[in-house]
């Protein structure tokens, strides 16, 4: 079944019918693919706790911090964090390479760039666990197929929602487009905020970074270079 009738036939679905899947529905809202009947979440393959402990975990920090759990305001704050984490990490269960599965052929003998701009997309930094805001551009120069352009953008997010530092999810990004695609080349850049450095410690308010990862004649030719960053730029 494609994806595309995954989707469809989820849509008809309502949360009572038994095969209706939380995580289904949890990866439509947060634009990560669907994995096939059978096919286990990465995520399954840890030793992940339960809802409950996630739950205590959280009534544990409240505590930590200072505050009563057990208060009016914060009685069913666990649960909501709780559930908010399975939304922000959803790219834990699945694999975003598998949106770039499904390509075209009829390009029209089109053999230049293709460049996404401004992607936006919220990640967390591994180190602290604070939000990452930011902005992705991605492209690649085709050889014989192309991809749907919503599918670049997806695979941005899947590999956002997740713990992470700013250079390998660059790096990552670029890394399943040449793996799937098998593209001439492939260009990521990524610009971001980090609340890490932005909401304490060095308090730098504003500064942001910026992280690329070339592949292929993207990175090798000077001319296919500078005129990827060009574009990336918005120029």
């Amino acid at each position: 079944m494609s994806y595309d009738a995954i989707e469809q036939y989820e849509d008809a679905m309502s949360p009572s019918d038994p095969a209706f899947d939380r995580r289904t529905a949890l990866a439509r809202q947060t634009g990560t693919p669907i994995p096939s009947e059978g096919e286990p979440y990465p995520a399954e393959t840890c030793d992940r706790p339960t809802q409950e402990e996630a739950e205590a975990a959280v009534r544990t920090l409240i505590r930590w911090a200072g505050d009563n759990p057990d208060r009016e305001g914060l009685v069913d704050t666990p649960a909501r964090v709780a559930r908010s984490y399975q939304e922000l990490f959803a790219g834990y269960e699945t694999d975003p390479r598998r949106y770039l599965e499904r390509t075209f052929e009829e390009v029209g003998g089109y053999d230049e760039l293709v460049v996404l701009r401004d992607i936006s997309f919220v990640s967390f930094c591994e180190h602290h666990m604070l939000p990452v805001l930011g902005r992705a551009h991605v492209g690649y120069l085709p050889t014989n197929r192309v991809v749907g352009i919503s599918k670049l953008a997806r695979v941005v997010r899947g590999f956002a929602r997740r713990l992470s530092i700013q250079e390998k999810m660059t790096a990552d990004i670029a890394k399943a487009i040449h793996e799937v695609l098998r593209p001439a080349g492939v260009g990521v850049v990524v610009e971001a905020t980090h609340s890490c450095m932005t909401l304490r410690g060095v308090q730098a308010e504003g500064a942001a970074l910026s992280t690329s990862h070339l592949i292929g004649v993207i990175r090798d030719d000077p001319r296919t270079r500078e005129e990827f960053l060009r574009l990336a730029r918005g120029g």
